[in-house]
């Protein structure tokens, strides 16, 4: 049912299904076992004994038609599409004890299963007010326990665990997984989760989730051949998100394309969990608006191979910083990542000076401390360098507006960065930077080529930071704005080959090298 083909040495699974897998086989109408739509009734067990039914006559459709059905938590079993009509609400009981005394089940579960399926035009609505109210009830009559309630994170704000707050979904360990064209809405917690699924197909659906922190809009944790198409997420954090939690899998031949994004963290991140790694991973025709940090996120801090990365054609508006490369070890062992073979093509981002996300529901946590606008960045560790990354057409407008008296790292100080390697990986990460424009440190292989950078207002820091970088390589690389020399830093740079470099004065002195 899903055929795969190499493009640009990437696996690409390519879409050969028919609209409806199971339309030959037994179909179940929920209320025909006596569901009711009305918004009060609890359909639980009647929507799992249509599950089950369908699953143990060897597979079909579980119809939800127009109404508003209430559910606690539903197992999907092989070979069953659940399938919303037009109009149909799938509404999450707001009873925290339904989902478990202990860690919280998710919505909708699904565990070694195959050929399964979300499908059709309706509504998977998580009422997170409710829950999350019914929730603090629980926590202060002591019913659930939550170390977490209460004590404030280094993000400054109070929150129960998330092991306390369902998702919507969770599949774990399932082969050929369809989710098409419904929208999800109004999570606790991670909207939908996968984990070490295989064959994997979204396409068309709508996630709007802002209800509450720690609200991915979909994470695929270990998965392998898998596609996000045609799809639209407006999350209160990362918006598409990739993870590796286990040091023997990872996230293989996944592609996402022509998907829309609004976060008020990355739209589209791998990592930060990284402890396997990610593989042959495709980003491309994707549009981002109103996100907090970064429009791509690419990170391994857990010990993880990442490589071969192929980000392509980015368009990002109101947004707060193009892109983030970063090899970091936070792992307690001594396995150090591996970040390598990464291309961002066809990029365009305009970086505000305001938060991007102000005014949504749930904004992102800003910095308790004056800083400056954040360039991208591209940085590994002292010996472990990010190896091998192409940025080409790529054009990011700043702000601007960079002030001395708000913070400074001279160019003859660039030692004062701090390493940071377990930090958690953001382009904040390293507090103030020395560039404006882009920072990069410990990389071995970077090439830029067309690559345009402008400022509003005057920034008195260099557009580019190079610091221990070898084989660089900067074809057509136009500095569009500047009144203060240099433009180019480059210190501890070995093989440095430029051709066709513009800065807004001479390159004599717009150019300045360190030993």
């Amino acid at each position: 049912m899903i055929r795969r083909t190499l493009k640009n040495g990437l696996c690409v699974l390519m879409l050969s299904l028919p609209v409806c897998l199971f339309a030959q086989l037994k179909i179940v109408n929920v209320t025909s076992l006596g569901a009711k739509g009305d918004g009060v009734t609890k359909n639980t067990a009647v929507i799992q004994k249509a599950i089950d039914q369908v699953s143990a006559s060897g597979g079909g459709q579980v119809i939800i038609p127009a109404g508003r059905f209430v559910t606690g938590v539903i197992k999907l079993k092989s070979n069953v599409d659940l399938h919303l009509e037009k109009g149909a609400y799938l509404l999450a009981t707001t009873q925290r004890i339904d989902y478990g005394k202990g860690p919280a089940s998710a919505l909708i579960v699904a565990d070694k299963a195959e050929h399964i399926a979300l499908t059709g035009y309706g509504v998977i609505d998580g009422q997170a007010e409710g829950v999350l109210k019914d929730l603090q009830v629980l926590l202060e009559a002591g019913v659930i326990q939550d170390k977490e309630w209460k004590t404030e994170n280094p993000w400054h704000q109070v929150r129960s665990a998330e092991i306390n707050r369902p998702m919507l979904i969770n599949f774990e360990d399932c082969n050929d997984v369809q989710v098409r064209n419904i929208e999800l809405k109004n999570g606790s917690c991670w909207v939908q989760r996968y984990e070490n699924c295989r064959d994997m197909v979204f396409d068309g659906i709508k996630v709007e989730s802002n209800t509450y922190w720690n609200n991915d809009g979909i994470d695929l944790v270990d998965c392998v051949n898998a596609v996000i198409t045609n799809s639209f997420f407006n999350a209160d954090d990362d918006g598409i998100c990739l993870k590796s939690e286990k040091r023997n899998h990872c996230c293989e031949n996944i592609t996402v394309e022509n998907c829309i994004v609004r976060s008020s963290a990355n739209a589209v991140k791998l990592g930060t969990a990284s402890h396997g790694g990610f593989k042959n991973i495709s980003i491309r025709n994707i549009k981002v608006y109103d996100t907090f940090r970064s429009a791509v996120a690419i990170e391994s801090v857990d010990g993880g191979v990442l490589e071969n990365i192929d980000v392509n054609n980015i368009k990002a508006v109101n947004t707060g910083n193009a892109f983030v490369v970063r090899l970091g070890h936070r792992n307690k062992d001594e396995v150090i990542s591996q970040v390598r073979n990464i291309s961002i093509r066809n990029m365009t981002v305009e970086v505000p000076k305001e938060k991007p996300d102000k005014g949504y529901p749930m904004e992102g946590p800003a910095l308790r401390y004056p800083h400056n606008v954040f360039p991208s960045s591209v940085t590994g560790l002292p010996g472990h360098p990010v190896q091998n990354v192409k940025l080409e057409n790529i054009e990011i407008v700043y702000p601007g507006g960079g002030d001395k008296n708000v913070a400074c790292i001279a160019i003859d100080s660039l030692a004062k960065v701090p390493e940071n390697p377990a930090g958690y990986p953001e382009f904040s990460m390293f507090g103030e930077l020395p560039s404006w424009a882009f920072y990069s440190r410990h990389v071995e292989g970077l090439q830029l080529s067309n690559v345009r950078v402008s400022y509003k207002e005057e920034d008195f820091r260099p557009a580019f930071v190079f610091d221990d970088v070898k084989q660089l390589q900067l074809d057509n690389v136009n500095v569009m704005s500047g009144k203060a020399a240099p433009a180019l830093v480059l210190s501890n740079v070995k093989g440095f080959d430029a051709r066709n470099v513009q800065l807004p004065f001479d390159n004599a002195t717009g150019i300045v090298t360190l030993k």
